[in-house]
């Protein structure tokens, strides 16, 4: 790990005062990322800036249809709240798939959704939750928020503050995970809003993204069944060590069908 100046404010506005005064800083969540990549000396910032003494990026409240859940809630929070669990409890059970204990008691919602790693389980809730991201000064829908590989519609020096959720009906969310890190060789979750049916996908590509074709034979004829008729192509998905694009283009109906029968189960 090269040398760096760390700093832990205290509100969000001595936060962007220490970013913009630096010549390379990073903001430093849980760190499940960040930590390691430094210990390899593959990221060498100049000042970290830790968002864990900012108060108001923690928390999670009800108001009306929607759920709100602060950027620096961990994710063993967002599993055991009974908010979550009895609003939107399709996110409690994707909060507990993520990693091990000791990564649920230390890594956050907001850092894992502004890492936009391509195989973290999150960004196939905020593809398909009806999600709005907040930040300091604006808001983004959760669909636009996702570019590529770890790259979102984040400006430099925005910090995520809370993630919005709309509340579905019913929602279901079933992954293929790695045996070793949890993460998501492919993860699936369908959301059913009153009859519209939404399904984000992660895992399979670069970034998190909608399953359009699937929603639409979903919203026709809402059976697991349903999905057999729909054409995944593996142009452009991830290939590695752990899966070929084809293999995850198989996952991706195989998590999809799963994720069905759970939600038509209850």
């Amino acid at each position: 790990m090269y040398p760096f100046k760390y700093h832990r404010p205290t509100s969000l506005e001595e936060a962007a005062s220490l970013y913009n005064g630096s010549d390379d800083p990073v903001y430093l969540s849980g760190g499940m990322t960040l930590i390691p990549t430094m210990k390899q000396r593959l990221a060498a910032p100049a000042d970290v800036i830790d968002l864990s003494g900012i108060e108001s990026l923690t928390g999670i409240s009800v108001k009306g249809d929607k759920l709100t859940i602060g950027a620096f809630t961990t994710h063993a929070a967002v599993m055991a709240s009974a908010d979550v669990r009895k609003h939107i409890p399709v996110l409690a059970y994707l909060a507990a798939q993520i990693g091990d204990a000791q990564v649920r008691n230390r890594g956050t919602i907001g850092g894992s959704v502004a890492n936009s790693d391509p195989s973290a389980d999150y960004p196939a809730a905020i593809v398909s939750l009806g999600t709005t991201i907040h930040c300091q000064n604006r808001s983004i829908d959760g669909t636009e928020f996702f570019k590529d590989l770890f790259e979102t519609a984040l400006e430099p020096g925005e910090i995520i503050t809370s993630i919005e959720f709309s509340m579905p009906t019913r929602a279901a969310y079933r992954k293929f995970p790695n045996p070793a890190s949890r993460y998501a060789v492919v993860g699936v979750l369908v959301a059913d809003f009153g009859g519209s049916i939404r399904v984000g996908v992660t895992g399979a590509g670069p970034c998190a993204c909608r399953a359009s074709g699937m929603e639409k034979v979903l919203n026709d004829n809402l059976k697991p069944a349903a999905i057999d008729a729909v054409e995944v192509p593996d142009a452009g998905f991830n290939s590695d060590l752990h899966a070929s694009a084809e293999y995850r283009a198989h996952l991706v109906k195989v998590m999809a069908k799963r994720a069905v029968a759970a939600m038509l189960e209850g």
